[in-house]
Formats: structure tokens, C-alpha cells, sequence
């Protein structure tokens, strides 16, 4: 059974070469789709797609970290590994959102920013911290679905959010097991005791409060029975769009920052 399966496992499953990307969950679950390109500053980043679509007849902006299937494709994209321009891209267009007063469903799935030095002297760590703020301050809901690998400050670019889902077998962590095990016990072969350590699944993470909600997939993963993983989170989206459509700007915002104040919080065993 899925539950079974220990943390290092569910990694493993997430990053199966036959996992659905975020194209594929866009193809299913969105029409009429029209990308936009570019950060207006630099250029276009293969790594995030960003544009409009609409989703059970309702107008939608999407973005997503896609990591490609084919040699070729992982290449042209950089292996789901944004530059700091795709963060720039997905600002503009989530900026655009707001605009027109239409939601954002925001797509994870990355293994971290790409950290070359290009990137940085692009101003990666800036793109991704003034990513957090303006998402913390969008005036329009953002809901942020993680489909496989959560990874750093890669995914918090464009993880901020009103409503967070993650599928069963997807993690988000601040690095991962591998990196985790090379810097606590000087090895990387360590990786399983890491992801343990980490708490990185997605039942640690509801528990810890760090998502909302988790969407089911098959057992052995979302590629054994795809359009019954799209189906659940279909489902899912559809109802906490109804949720937040109509919510006062004042409120959303309220709420969103409460949210994020709760992360990260000091818990100290009571005295005996």
C-alpha cells in the first residue's frame, strides 16, 4: 500500500521518470491556454510556463515549473530548474492577475533555482525574495498545488499561497535528503535517514500545517492511473476556487498573512 511506503520511497516515486509533469496536468485540466513569454528584462525561461486559461469555464491565470520527459525537452527546460528571468515571468504575469481580478493556480515541481553562476549574477536570491513579497501582497487568491518535488527556495518562488494542495507522493522541503545527508553526515548515501529526518512527505507536512490538503493518487504513484490523479485534484481545485472567488480583498489578505506568520513556530515542552 501507498501508506506503507517509507519517506525515501515516496521520493523515489515522485521523481519517476513516467510522473506526469505539470504539462500534462495542464492539457487535462485547462482550456483555451495562451502562454505568455518573457520578463521583460532579460528573456524567456523555458523552466516556468506561465499565461490565461480557464478552468471549468471560470478565467484563470496558470503558471508552472516544467522539467520536461525527453533528453531534448529536459534540456530546453532546464530540468524544471528556474533562472531567475522564469520568476521574473511569473511575477509579470501573476501581476497581470491582479490586474484583471482573476485567480492564480500555481504549479511546483522542481528539484531547486537553478544555481549557476549566470543565475546569480541575474540576481537569482532577489527574483525569489521579491517573488515571496509581491505574492504575499497579491490582491487576488493563489492557490499552489505541488505535484512532485518541492525544493527550496526554488519552489517558494512561486509557492506562495491563499490554499496550498501537494499529491500524496510529491514532497516540499528546504533541501533535498541528498543535500541534507552531505551537510549533517558528510554523506550522501545517507539520503533515506535525511528524508526521514526532514519531515518532508505529505502527511508531515499537513501535520506540521505547512499544506492544506492532500490529493490522492494510486498506489505506485500519479503515472499508475493519471486521469484518476487528475480527476482528485479537479475536484479539489473546483472547490476551493468556490471558496475564494468571492472573498473580500481584506480579508484574503488578512488571512494569507496570518497563514504565513503561523510557519516555522517555537514549540517548547511544557515544565514537568
Amino acid at each position: 500500500m501507498v501508506n506503507k511506503l517509507s519517506p525515501w520511497e515516496r521520493i523515489l516515486i515522485a521523481r519517476h521518470p513516467k510522473r506526469p509533469t505539470f504539462t500534462d496536468f495542464l492539457n487535462e485540466l485547462f482550456d483555451n491556454f495562451l502562454e505568455l513569454h518573457g520578463d521583460r528584462l532579460f528573456g524567456d525561461d523555458p523552466a516556468i510556463i506561465a499565461g490565461f486559461g480557464s478552468f471549468e469555464n471560470e478565467s484563470v491565470v496558470i503558471i508552472g515549473q516544467e522539467k520536461g520527459k525527453s533528453i531534448q525537452e529536459k534540456m530546453k527546460r532546464n530540468f524544471g530548474m528556474p533562472h531567475p528571468e522564469g520568476y521574473r515571468k511569473a511575477l509579470r504575469v501573476m501581476k497581470l492577475a491582479e490586474k484583471f481580478s482573476l485567480p492564480v493556480i500555481s504549479f511546483i515541481d522542481t528539484a531547486g533555482a537553478y544555481p549557476g553562476i549566470g543565475a546569480e549574477e541575474r540576481g537569482q536570491a532577489w527574483a525569489i525574495a521579491n517573488n515571496l513579497k509581491e505574492m504575499s501582497l497579491l490582491e487576488t487568491p493563489i492557490i499552489v498545488v505541488v505535484l512532485s518535488e518541492g525544493g527550496s527556495g526554488g519552489a517558494l518562488g512561486i509557492g506562495v499561497g491563499d490554499y496550498i494542495m501537494i499529491l500524496e507522493n510529491a514532497y516540499y522541503s528546504v533541501i533535498s535528503p541528498e543535500g541534507c545527508a552531505s551537510i549533517l553526515f558528510r554523506d550522501s548515501s545517507k539520503a533515506p535517514e535525511a528524508a526521514e529526518a526532514l519531515k518532508i512527505t505529505s502527511e508531515d507536512l499537513l501535520k506540521l500545517g505547512l499544506v492544506d490538503e492532500i490529493i490522492p493518487e494510486p498506489n505506485g504513484g500519479a503515472h499508475e492511473d493519471f486521469l484518476g490523479t487528475v480527476e482528485n485534484l479537479r475536484k479539489a481545485l473546483s472547490r476551493v476556487l468556490k471558496k475564494y472567488k468571492n472573498k473580500e480583498t481584506r480579508v484574503l489578505l488578512e488571512e494569507r498573512w496570518i497563514k504565513l506568520r503561523s510557519y516555522g513556530r517555537f514549540v517548547e515542552e511544557e515544565e514537568k
